[in-house]
Protein backbone atom coordinates (compact mmCIF):
# COMPACT_ATOMS: atom_id res chain seq x y z
CA UNK A 1 0.00 0.00 0.00
CA UNK A 2 2.87 2.36 0.72
CA UNK A 3 3.66 2.38 -2.91
CA UNK A 4 0.34 3.53 -4.11
CA UNK A 5 0.56 7.30 -5.07
CA UNK A 6 -3.17 8.01 -4.31
CA UNK A 7 -2.35 6.45 -0.38
CA UNK A 8 0.96 8.62 0.14
CA UNK A 9 -1.10 11.48 -1.28
CA UNK A 10 -3.93 10.51 1.59
CA UNK A 11 -1.72 10.24 4.40
CA UNK A 12 -0.09 13.45 4.06
CA UNK A 13 -3.58 15.12 3.71
CA UNK A 14 -4.56 13.20 7.45
CA UNK A 15 -1.10 14.73 8.72
CA UNK A 16 -1.36 18.16 7.90
CA UNK A 17 -5.33 18.04 9.10
CA UNK A 18 -3.37 17.02 12.58
CA UNK A 19 -0.50 19.64 12.13
CA UNK A 20 -3.52 22.42 12.13
CA UNK A 21 -5.57 20.96 14.48
CA UNK A 22 -2.29 20.94 16.85
CA UNK A 23 -1.45 24.46 16.44
CA UNK A 24 -5.32 25.34 17.03
CA UNK A 25 -5.29 23.53 20.25
CA UNK A 26 -2.16 24.96 21.39
CA UNK A 27 -3.15 28.31 20.19
CA UNK A 28 -6.51 28.18 22.00
CA UNK A 29 -4.86 26.50 25.26
CA UNK A 30 -2.25 29.52 25.24
CA UNK A 31 -4.49 32.28 24.85
CA UNK A 32 -3.86 35.51 24.37
CA UNK A 33 -2.42 37.81 21.13
CA UNK A 34 -1.83 34.15 19.02
CA UNK A 35 -5.02 32.89 19.89
CA UNK A 36 -7.50 36.21 19.21
CA UNK A 37 -5.63 36.75 15.81
CA UNK A 38 -5.43 33.90 14.46
CA UNK A 39 -8.24 31.69 15.94
CA UNK A 40 -10.66 31.32 13.41
CA UNK A 41 -8.17 31.77 10.31
CA UNK A 42 -6.79 28.56 11.89
CA UNK A 43 -10.42 26.84 12.14
CA UNK A 44 -10.99 27.73 8.29
CA UNK A 45 -7.58 26.51 7.53
CA UNK A 46 -8.71 23.20 9.43
CA UNK A 47 -11.78 23.06 7.53
CA UNK A 48 -10.56 23.28 4.19
CA UNK A 49 -8.23 20.65 4.95
CA UNK A 50 -10.18 18.58 6.33
CA UNK A 51 -12.40 18.69 2.98
CA UNK A 52 -9.74 17.85 0.92
CA UNK A 53 -8.85 15.16 3.07
CA UNK A 54 -12.32 13.52 3.52
CA UNK A 55 -12.48 13.80 -0.76
CA UNK A 56 -8.91 12.30 -0.61
CA UNK A 57 -10.03 9.44 0.83
CA UNK A 58 -13.29 9.14 -1.00
CA UNK A 59 -11.59 8.94 -3.85
CA UNK A 60 -8.89 6.37 -2.82
CA UNK A 61 -12.00 3.79 -1.74
CA UNK A 62 -13.43 4.59 -5.33
CA UNK A 63 -11.03 3.89 -7.18
CA UNK A 64 -9.13 1.11 -5.21
CA UNK A 65 -12.59 -0.92 -5.49
CA UNK A 66 -13.36 -0.02 -9.18
CA UNK A 67 -9.84 -1.12 -9.56
CA UNK A 68 -10.53 -4.67 -7.58
CA UNK A 69 -7.00 -3.76 -5.62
Amino acid sequence: MLQDPLFIVVAIACIAVLVILSIGIGGFAKGGDFNRKYANKIMRWRIGAQFVAVILILAFVFFRRSNGG
